[in-house]
């Protein structure tokens, strides 16, 4: 896995110009807690299947260009359960547009199927992937907000996969008629999360 941290002015221009290309970037963000009104931000990550990001905001590291990106429309953002990690960045003014979320797309595809649609799970039944998630619990109150080589292979460990399953679910939506349904769900789920004011 090829992975970069860029906690430096010239190594996130690098990593913008590294990821800039993509049409697609997969998307998280690792937070304190579950409330956008209580918690706070401590990284966001990016992939494009290949090149994998982290921006260890805990260190006080800017999003620097990556602002820009998740507000460029040209750039779709995969994102499971985008409306979480929404919150968290709108609460830091940062508007993030043009949005695919593959828990959506999983419910959708899954309709009525006593399946899950963690990001766990359907990655296991797409990719056969088994994510470790014990390194959660380090994100505690006794936390420094220093990233470890560990800790930053977890924070990568799901992002990494979210341009492949896009496009997997893609082809089923499309074989089974389900992009409109997928597209009224996506509006109905994002249309409270996506309204900014600058």
């Amino acid at each position: 896995m090829d992975v970069f941290v860029a906690r430096t002015a010239e190594e996130l221009q690098f990593a913008a110009e590294r990821i800039g290309g993509a049409e697609a970037l997969g998307c998280d963000t690792e937070t304190s807690g579950l409330s956008a009104k209580f918690g706070k931000l401590f990284s966001i990550q990016f992939s494009d299947g290949e090149f994998n990001l982290l921006i260890p905001l805990s260190e006080g590291v800017e999003m620097g260009p990556f602002a820009d990106v998740l507000a460029d429309e040209r750039v779709v953002k995969i994102f499971h359960n985008a409306k979480f990690d929404l919150e968290f960045l709108n609460a830091v003014g940062v508007p993030v547009k043009n949005l695919f979320d593959t828990m959506i797309a999983e419910k959708v595809l899954t309709r009525g199927a006593t399946q899950s649609s963690s990001l766990a799970e359907t990655l296991y039944r797409y990719f056969a992937v088994d994510l470790d998630k014990s390194q959660r619990s380090k994100f505690n109150r006794k936390w420094d907000g220093i990233w470890s080589e560990d800790l930053v292979h977890y924070a990568l460990s799901d992002v990494v996969y979210l341009p492949a399953l896009m496009r997997d679910q893609q082809d089923w939506l499309k074989k089974l008629g389900l992009e409109p349904e997928f597209q009224d769900q996506m509006e109905k789920a994002m249309r409270p999360a996506v309204v900014h004011q600058r």
